[in-house]
């Protein structure tokens, strides 16, 4: 098999590797603030809205991030009436799909940091004569964005292979690319490609998290 064969084989992998990355780039900018914003609204004093929070967080983190997907972008489009006006771009609605997920997950983790934070910090803003939003601004939010920074980072991780799912919804990623071709060629060689750029962008991730670990940690 020549160099040419094989380029043949990975460039493709990599035009489908932009996918994966801008998903997951897409994902992250907008999942974790929205995370915490549930978070927020899961402490909330007003019953109903913190209820509402709980049962969205249960629902996303109880059923598949697969059926998810396929309800968007399949599921919505068969709505009577409104069907038609629901029909998305399909990496469109799979980002959709895979940030209403992710964060819910985050707001789970921000929720075990924020009661990793020993109540003796609150007390503490109290006698330095902080109100309540500089308390949660100053003390708590640093802490609590510390204590959650290693399940954050172990769920980015998980983000970057969870984005191969963008397979069953048609979208032109890594995976695609690689079936394609096992099944033109009646080679295996293309699972390892992907499996080697998955390993490499989940790598170069693991990397740059560990360094920001590492600088939160001495701060």
């Amino acid at each position: 098999m020549s160099f040419d064969y094989y380029n043949s084989m990975i460039r493709p992998m990599l035009e489908g590797a932009q996918y994966t990355i801008l998903l997951f780039l897409i994902v992250i900018v907008f999942s974790i603030p929205l995370g915490f914003l549930l978070t927020l609204v899961v402490n909330s004093r007003v019953k109903i809205f913190s209820w509402l929070a709980h049962i969205y967080i249960y629902v996303m983190r109880g059923t598949p991030l697969l059926l998810q997907l396929l309800l968007i972008v399949y599921g919505l489009p068969m709505i009577p009436v409104i069907g038609d006006y629901l029909v998305l771009d399909r990496f469109v609605a799979a980002c959709i799909g895979f940030i209403l997920n992710y964060a819910a997950y985050f707001a789970e983790i921000f929720r075990g940091g924020l009661l990793a934070i020993d109540k003796g910090q609150y007390e503490a803003a109290q006698v330095l004569g902080m109100n309540k939003f500089q308390t949660f601004t100053k003390i708590i939010m640093p802490q609590m964005f510390r204590v959650a920074l290693p399940a954050v980072s172990n769920e980015s991780i998980t983000l970057v292979k969870d984005t191969s799912l963008l397979y069953a919804v048609a979208v032109h990623e890594i995976l695609h690319y690689a079936q394609t071709i096992v099944n033109r060629e009646f080679t295996l060689v293309p699972y390892l490609f992907a499996g080697i750029i998955y390993l490499v962008i989940t790598l170069i991730l693991t990397l740059i998290l560990k360094k920001l670990e590492a600088r939160f940690r001495f701060e």
